[in-house]
């Protein structure tokens, strides 16, 4: 392929900034069709952003001849099947977080790209963002040595819009293969494999303490990496707003690093020659660096360091901690 075309099949928030604009602003790349089944969203959204198709089908999208790539960014419980549905049209596939309502889910797209020959992406996009490069960058330099240990923490207060009243998609099980862990730690073990390499083994509690809605709402983990690493995790999304605590260590042989999954642009490196403070700013768009690997990819160039292989692995992980 020499131009993307790409088409989106679900027009929601994250489309909005993180992703949709991101599209049309990578080189070579261009967003010329998008699905909703509301039919005035996805007008209104093809309006403001400039895009010259909508539907209300995800078929009529797939099989639009100026598509020829595909985002599919609506809740996990339909990724597989329109990931299926557009790899089986000949279309490239590039699917949100997690990948899938379960580990099995990925493994059956996972066989279709196989079988197909269309590649398979997924939006862990944390793997080309700045930041992340320089936490890797620090670690493959041993800035604080040999890693030994890896503590999470997440402690967040409750989202109005996440409760039994809410009815948000993220805590439905049914929908989201599970709570706002699966939302949002898929994206931390996903980029602490790619940082660290693969995690062979992982076991958990997971619990529903306050009874806002289906969805488990605090885990702990522990889990250990191929390379000896070793690391545990606390999520609890029900604490009040003065808990609010979100950050991740790096334990080594020489120091320490801190840094931030989601709350911060900062790392902090605490080693015996003291302590540094880097500041890292995220992009506008910060799928835009994936998606522009992705288009490289797609066009003939070097591998994306995100692919439904590693995609799944990061689900595989859930499953192993909450199932």
């Amino acid at each position: 392929m020499n131009q993307i075309n790409w088409g989106i099949i679900g027009c929601g928030d994250v489309t909005e900034v993180k992703s949709g604009p991101a599209f049309s602003k990578a080189p070579h790349s261009q967003l010329v069709a998008v699905m909703r089944r509301d039919g005035e969203k996805a007008a209104d959204y093809a309006h403001r952003h400039g895009v010259p198709a909508w539907y209300t089908d995800a078929d009529a999208l797939i099989n639009d001849p100026n598509v020829n790539a595909v985002y599919v960014a609506t809740p996990p419980d339909s990724h597989a099947d329109y990931a299926i549905r557009a790899m089986q049209a000949g279309k490239p596939v590039y699917v949100e977080k997690p990948m899938a309502l379960n580990a099995a889910e990925c493994a059956a797209m996972n066989q279709v790209s196989r079988e197909t020959g269309m590649p398979l992406f997924v939006a862990f996009y944390r793997r080309a963002l700045p930041y992340f490069l320089r936490v890797k960058e620090l670690i493959d330099n041993k800035a604080i040595g040999d890693i030994r240990v890896v503590n999470v923490q997440l402690n967040w207060p409750p989202d109005d819009r996440e409760t039994v009243a809410g009815r948000g998609w993220r805590v439905s099980p049914d929908v989201s293969g599970g709570g706002l862990f699966h939302d949002l730690v898929s994206h931390q073990f996903d980029l602490l494999a790619f940082m660290l390499g693969p995690i062979q083994s992982a076991s958990g509690i997971a619990r529903n303490q306050a009874g806002l809605y289906a969805a488990d709402d605090m885990v702990v983990a522990s889990f250990a990496f191929e390379s000896g690493v070793v690391g545990t995790g606390s999520w609890c999304f029900t604490v009040n707003k003065e808990q609010r605590l979100e950050q991740t260590q790096l334990i080594g042989s020489q120091g320490k690093i801190t840094f931030s999954f989601f709350e911060n642009f900062v790392i902090t490196v605490d080693t015996a020659a003291g302590t540094e403070t880097l500041t890292v700013p995220f992009p506008e768009h910060v799928q835009q660096p994936l998606i522009e690997l992705i288009v490289n990819e797609l066009r003939g160039g070097p591998k994306s360091p995100s692919t439904g292989e590693t995609g799944a692995r990061a689900s595989q992980i859930l499953d192993w901690i909450t199932v």
